[in-house]
């Protein structure tokens, strides 16, 4: 892939939006997520206590799906990032089980320059959802893209 299949800041505008590929969510990456996290809180590593919940079940870590997220929209299509700067207002809005599969909607919310010409700022909404349409976490990624060197 050349420089030329990336979008730059000036290739955006408010409200371009996308759609990702999509992904399911395993046990194993349940499991992998509690070992490097060190988050083995029962509702997502025991069946048994977790049917005791309102879920019924066992459910993915909320930033288990962020972070599943953050991978999703990387080459759809491929943008030309300078940096993840962060998130504002996330909101985890319905649980995530094992075997759902989810994608990402993401709209340009907000575009600025910033001080150095080489970079701006577009800040997307990110909308994970579910195989049922349903938005499972949403809120804002602001990322720091190139620009087009001229």
């Amino acid at each position: 892939m050349n420089s030329e299949d990336k979008l730059y800041f000036e290739d955006f505008e408010i409200g371009w939006e996308a759609v990702t590929g999509s992904r399911t969510v395993t046990e194993a990456d349940i499991v992998n997520f509690a070992g490097v996290s060190g988050d083995f809180n029962p509702l997502h590593m025991d069946e048994e206590f977790a049917k005791t919940t309102p879920f019924g079940r066992r459910i993915a870590h909320g930033l288990l799906g962020m972070s599943i997220g953050t991978g999703l929209p990387r080459n759809h299509p491929p943008l030309a990032i300078l940096a993840f700067l962060g998130i504002r207002e996330w909101n985890f809005k319905a649980p995530i089980f094992i075997g759902d599969t989810i994608h990402m909607k993401y709209t340009v919310v907000e575009k600025r320059e910033t001080s150095k010409k080489d970079r701006g700022l577009v800040i997307f909404k990110r909308q994970i959802i579910n195989q049922k349409g349903e938005v499972v976490q949403e809120g804002q990624a602001l990322l720091l893209l190139l620009r087009k060197q001229k």
